[in-house]
């Protein structure tokens, strides 16, 4: 005959326990699920120089092989890489008279962040990339198009220097944003990056 002492231990103050802490460990794993990161990548571009945002768009390009979700968030010099060279300014006051005035206007105005040169170097770095058959900006923000890749303009920026949403080119997933939108995107990413 087997003996019931056992039997009586597991219904008494250590089963309650166990239970509590069985309990506990459920809502441990519940909040990790709710808050693991999500098969994303965002990135920051803030650089407007075209090494800087051709790097981030190979970057973003190759991403959305690997990631569910790829979003960019442009903001200050970068926003100037996405005007659109072909569209005319809407009304402006002064500043935003003044920055559209002096920053580039789209891809082509794009100078490098070292060995300029003028325009050499952008220059010298554009035949290189052809000779090398180096996808272009233009050709990057069409794969980046093809790849579903969000693209967000800061909102602040975009006021800040007097530019509109008219004047931007024409892209399938670009919208404006606050800082708290792209927050709430990269709080889930499991990769960040800053450029």
């Amino acid at each position: 005959m087997e003996s019931t002492e056992g039997a009586s231990s597991l219904t008494g103050p250590p089963a309650a326990a166990l239970q509590e802490r069985l309990n506990e460990l459920e809502e441990r794993v519940a909040l990790l699920a709710a808050n693991a990161a999500e098969d994303n990548l965002s990135m920051v571009v803030m650089s407007g120089d075209l090494d800087h945002i051709l790097a981030a768009f190979v970057i973003a390009t190759g991403a959305s092989a690997m990631y569910e979700k790829v979003t960019m968030f442009f903001t200050f010099w970068s926003i100037q890489a996405l005007r659109d060279p072909n569209k005319s300014s809407p009304p402006k006051d002064l500043v935003g008279r003044l920055f559209s005035k002096l920053l580039p206007k789209g891809a082509p105005g794009l100078k490098l962040s070292r060995m300029n040169m003028g325009g050499l170097g952008t220059g010298m770095l554009k035949r290189l990339m052809k000779r090398n058959h180096v996808l272009g900006l233009d050709e990057l923000l069409h794969r980046a198009a093809d790849a579903g890749i969000q693209i967000f303009i800061c909102q602040m920026s975009m006021d800040l220097m007097g530019f509109k949403l008219e004047e931007m080119i024409d892209y399938p997933n670009l919208k404006l944003a606050g800082v708290a939108t792209f927050l709430a995107e990269a709080g889930t990413s499991k990769v960040s990056l800053f450029i």
